[in-house]
């Protein structure tokens, strides 16, 4: 029996506010030179070009141009993507200016059924302006970038017609859980930096009622959410309708501004004030809208099991898992099989340890890390993966609690993932409602920390030099490699003995494994509550139909989300293990997690052949 059924983290990304740049677009095939020497030569100091990739000289016009061409095409879609979401540009950069953006309304955007179809038609254009463009006249990293876009351009034309099957509301997951962390934590650089968010918080309600009104288009089409779904969200958001005073953004923002050392006693108690009008004028009438209008929406749904019984439903769940995972498995039947092939895997070698050692099964329900207070935890974590992974340059890092009141709504941990042009500066948030300090507090902190997403982007940001490549989200590759790097922790010098070290490895493995097989059998193959309640009998005891309920709702609710985890995982697993065959001996960790960190996050179809060739290079 396999030990817990918990809620996955998430990585809080800012750009979870606007819509993707990568929206349609069929794939061009030019004549590529190898992606191993391409990506080898992207690593050189040189920038030196990859054999037979250009086929004119290097300083030729045709080729400056064809250079030149690109980076104005991805100078723009950085431009675009930044320019009309505020909050999205206050967490990407510190200094807009820097970067040429100087003028942008102080708003979360605008969202509607009309500019998502519109957004559709208008990157059209920038997919014809890529297909314009020489491929093989760019340098090696324009090429790495351009394999990208291209590859997600093609993923993304799977989401024209399907528009109203997004889903902005959700619990844990859903705008309205991540917005108000993500106010919290809204860094006050300058004077300037509070009048601006005190703008945009004056905004917040004309937002919620652009998604409300969005909603009541998905229930007029037959799409809108579950009662349990609506449920859960207005349980969730109760905490948002308190009285300005005992809100969680007052004490947050009274925090930031009493921190800073420009402002006068006047000017804080000014800016306290209005902070406490705004959040009573339009901050706590914006959740009273929403969850107004979602009652008035409950019922409306027609359709309370898998995303596969809705008309196009199995069409657009195809969709966001490719979208989501850029597996390189080309169908979900595919992805499924290999899914639960893992799965089995681990399942059997936990059997073969509980028999080789079967002392392991009482040691299960009460074992101990050797650290256990959050910052001994990152700093050992800091010290003892130096000899299995690339050095970091040094960073700062703060741990923060989520507050009481929202425990409940929120995953057990996650990363705020920092400005790219302040990358250094980093926030951990802990759920202490939902982490045991005895127990999970350990990986957790190794899939947020190091060697996981702080690790991981850091690493990234420091290394890239394509401002564009720093704002595009591949989730699956940052939640793949947290949760691979998490699976490792359990293994590492950390207290437990080895052989109960692996045995919760493969544990962690296994149930992560079967959430994501849950995913895919209720939304994709239509299973209905008897048919999930019989698969968990075989690995939980499901005599709490509670527990069933909650799975199956939460699959619901997020579908995708658990692959986002798990195939990231999967995927950088089966590399390592195909390197592990292949290069025996030769085989190096700290190398082939340098790849995966070199490469940086991508569409894992992307990642495949440059892999194949780094490995065919590391055999000769």
């Amino acid at each position: 029996m396999m030990k817990t059924i918990r809620k996955c983290r998430f990585t809080l990304i800012p750009l979870l506010l606007v819509l993707s740049l990568l929206c349609s677009c069929a794939r061009s095939s030019p004549k590529d030179p190898s992606p191993y020497e391409t990506y080898r030569a992207s690593q050189t100091d040189e920038a030196q070009e990859a054999p037979g990739s250009l086929s004119s000289p290097p300083d030729s016009p045709e080729v400056q141009r064809a250079r030149s061409d690109f980076d104005q095409l991805c100078g723009k879609l950085f431009h675009d993507q930044l320019s009309d979401n505020y909050l999205t540009l206050h967490y990407t950069l510190a200094d807009p200016a820097a970067y040429g953006i100087t003028d942008c309304n102080r708003n979360f955007g605008d969202f509607s059924l009309a500019l998502l179809k519109e957004s559709s038609e208008s990157q059209k254009e920038d997919q014809a302006a890529l297909e314009a463009i020489p491929f093989d006249l760019l340098t090696p990293k324009q090429q790495l970038t351009y394999r990208i876009l291209e590859d997600a351009y093609k993923t993304e034309a799977g989401f024209q017609g399907l528009e109203l099957y997004y889903q902005p509301l959700a619990p844990t997951v859903g705008i309205q859980a991540q917005l108000p962390v993500l106010l919290a934590e809204y860094i006050f650089y300058s004077k300037q930096d509070v009048e601006d968010y005190l703008a945009l918080l004056s905004t917040i309600d004309q937002y919620y009622g652009q998604i409300l009104e969005f909603e009541k288009e998905k229930a007029k089409a037959g799409l809108f959410m579950t009662d349990s779904c609506v449920d859960t969200i207005i349980s969730d958001c109760d905490a948002y309708l308190a009285v300005p005073e005992e809100n969680f953004l007052a004490s947050t923002f009274n925090e930031r501004i009493d921190a800073m050392s420009d402002l006068t006693d006047e000017e804080k108690t000014s800016y306290k004030a209005e902070n406490l009008e705004v959040l009573a004028s339009h901050f706590v009438p914006a959740y009273k809208l929403l969850l107004d209008g979602l009652n008035e929406l409950k019922g409306t749904c027609t359709n309370d099991k898998g995303m596969c019984y809705y008309p196009q439903g199995k069409q657009y769940y195809e969709y966001l898992v490719h979208s989501s995972t850029g597996t390189t498995y080309e169908t979900v039947d595919k992805l499924h099989d290999a899914i639960e092939s893992q799965l089995n895997y681990d399942l059997a070698a936990m059997s073969k340890l509980l028999l080789d050692h079967q002392e392991l099964g009482e040691m299960l329900d009460d074992y101990h890390f050797s650290y256990t207070e959050p910052e001994d935890i990152l700093e050992h974590l800091r010290d003892v993966i130096s000899a299995d992974f690339p050095e970091l340059e040094d960073c700062s890092y703060t741990t923060k609690y989520v507050p009481s009141s929202l425990e409940h709504t929120l995953s057990p941990a996650f990363f705020l993932v920092p400005p790219m042009d302040r990358y250094k500066d980093c926030v951990i948030y802990i759920n202490q409602g939902s982490v045991s300090i005895s127990g999970d507090l350990y990986t957790t902190l190794a899939h947020e920390g190091y060697p996981g997403h702080l690790y991981q982007n850091v690493y990234f940001l420091s290394n890239c030099d394509s401002p564009l490549r720093k704002i595009l989200n591949f989730s699956s590759y940052s939640e793949g490699w947290a949760t691979y790097v998490e699976n490792y922790a359990y293994t590492m010098d950390n207290g437990l003995p080895p052989e109960l070290g692996k045995l919760l490895a493969h544990n962690a493995s296994a149930s992560l494994a079967l959430h994501a097989l849950l995913d895919i059998n209720i939304n994709y193959f239509g299973w209905d509550k008897e048919q999930v309640s019989s698969y968990l009998s075989q690995y939980y005891d499901t005599s709490d139909a509670s527990v069933v309920d909650q799975l199956y709702s939460y699959m619901l609710e997020s579908p995708v989300n658990y692959l986002n985890y798990y195939v990231g995982y999967l995927e950088i697993r089966r590399m390592k293990e195909q390197a592990e065959r292949v290069l025996k001996d030769r085989f190096d960790l700290k190398e082939f997690n340098r790849f995966i960190l070199d490469i940086g996050p991508a569409p894992f179809t992307v990642i495949k052949p440059y892999y194949e060739q780094w490995l065919a290079g590391c055999a000769k």
